[in-house]
């Protein structure tokens, strides 16, 4: 989605921007230490800056590419618990993906670099284990054989 990439874009402008009016400080200079360690912090966590990259020169070598890699749709692709990026982009949006405890339905959300491993199928998702979809109890109900994990019953409730 175009609207998307333009604000991911948007970010970056104000981060970059951000970068360089920092570096155009003093070394020593308060306000640089305080927000340029804050930045990058903030870069760190959010997977976008190895912890080998803590300088402000890496954060205005950031790009969009880089962004749109961290998103929950492309990581849950990534991971392969989708079978494309729309089909991830679809799961996230109909309640299927939890990070952590909690169930995330933005596709374009930030996942952090600690929450990576925390990305899984919701517990009350049909996928993660949850009460079978609408089409696979009609089957169970009718007897035709809606087994445990039979064919193409995976629709959604």
């Amino acid at each position: 989605n175009k609207r998307e990439v333009w604000r991911v874009n948007y970010a970056l402008a104000k981060i970059r921007t951000a970068a360089r009016t920092l570096l155009t400080l003093d070394e020593k200079s308060e306000q640089r230490m305080f927000q340029g360690d804050a930045l990058l912090r903030r870069m760190i966590r959010l997977g976008l800056l190895l912890e080998s990259e803590k300088k402000l020169d890496y954060v205005l070598g950031l790009t969009t590419a880089k962004i749109m890699e961290r998103r929950l749709q492309t990581k849950v692709f990534k991971l392969g618990l989708a079978k494309s990026i729309h089909h991830a982009r679809t799961l996230i949006r109909q309640r299927h993906i939890r990070v952590g405890k909690q169930i995330c339905d933005i596709p374009s959300f930030l996942v952090r670099l600690d929450s990576e491993k925390h990305i899984d199928f919701a517990l009350t998702s049909p996928f993660g284990g949850g009460r079978p979809g609408r089409v696979r109890r009609k089957k169970a109900a009718s007897g035709g054989g809606g087994g445990d994990k039979g064919g193409g019953g995976e629709d959604e409730d």
